[in-house]
């Protein structure tokens, strides 16, 4: 049943984050899915021939990106709440977004970017795809657990993104000053 979700989620299945919306068993999963997704995604993005600094980055860089992940959740809930008076806890919210999440396992290519260099000219343009459907999943898995309008969806979803993007910078910064990894939080949104 996570293989079909996660496939829907690739496939922009209709109904898929419905599913998950409701399924309060899947609360732990999505959770599962941001961590591991965030690990690899880091592990892509902080490839580096030094493998303490590269692991060591890929760690850190996890850390942050799952606080960025739970704090853009946290703030997208709150917004859709107390804004725009939605129903939704912050449990939806994660459930939905997690599977969306799925995405950003495409940043862990950046591993054969960084060591076969004649490989940056393809994955460029793939990691920019990858970075429009993680957007456009976003967006669709918002609305569902929302239950808003599309402007106040793309409202909320970008105040989540800014609160997000936050954290991930004050993560990247940290990466670079200790020296691990690539300075970066990574391939798309950490």
């Amino acid at each position: 049943m996570l293989k079909d979700r996660i496939i829907g989620a690739f496939t922009f299945r209709k109904g898929v984050y419905a599913e998950v919306e409701n399924d309060a068993s899947f609360t732990s999963t999505a959770w599962l899915i941001v961590a591991v997704v965030a690990f690899l995604n880091q592990v892509g993005a902080n490839a580096s021939t030094n493998v303490v600094s590269w692991m060591g980055g890929a760690v850190v860089g996890t850390i942050f990106a799952v606080v960025g992940f739970a704090v853009g959740a946290w703030v997208i809930n709150w917004v859709g709440r107390a804004v725009f008076h939605a129903d939704v806890t912050f449990e939806e919210m994660v459930r939905t977004l997690g599977l969306a999440y799925v995405w950003n396992i495409i940043g862990f290519l950046g591993i054969f970017g960084r060591f076969i260099p004649a490989l940056g000219c393809l994955l460029g343009p793939i990691m920019i795809l990858a970075v429009i459907a993680l957007i456009v999943a976003w967006f669709i898995a918002a609305k569902e657990a929302l239950d808003l309008e599309w402007l106040q969806t793309i409202v909320t979803v970008v105040l989540g993104w800014i609160a997000l993007m936050v954290i991930v910078l004050i993560g990247s910064a940290i990466l670079g000053l200790i020296g691990w990894g690539a300075g970066q939080l990574g391939g798309l949104f950490g």
